[in-house]
């Protein structure tokens, strides 16, 4: 791998809650600052539960990539989480929900 190529993918599962996020975002960020990806992809096909602290994740993830030159996609999201993120303003930001 090379430092500023190529994309970093999260696959994400279980309960994403206030105690889940910040393991997640502390993994997802060390990967980001090790590998300094020009895309991180968020894959949620295995997730299950998700509140606002998954809306945050998404964002300050958006944030971290932006900060590095990178950019962010979602990817699996169940029509619920769609839903969710969109009424938490994910929806708002360049962020593709596929």
């Amino acid at each position: 791998f090379v430092p500023g190529s190529g994309t970093l993918a999260a696959y994400l599962s279980g309960e994403i809650d206030h105690h889940a996020a910040q393991s997640i975002r502390r993994e997802i960020d060390a990967q980001v600052d090790d590998r300094l990806p020009v895309l991180l992809t968020l894959d949620f096909s295995g997730v299950t539960f998700m509140d606002s602290s998954g809306i945050g994740l998404i964002m300050g993830r958006y944030r971290t990539m932006e900060a590095v030159g990178g950019s962010l996609a979602v990817e699996h999201a169940s029509p619920q989480l769609k839903k969710l993120m969109n009424l938490g303003g994910i929806s708002r930001l360049p962020i593709p929900i596929r």
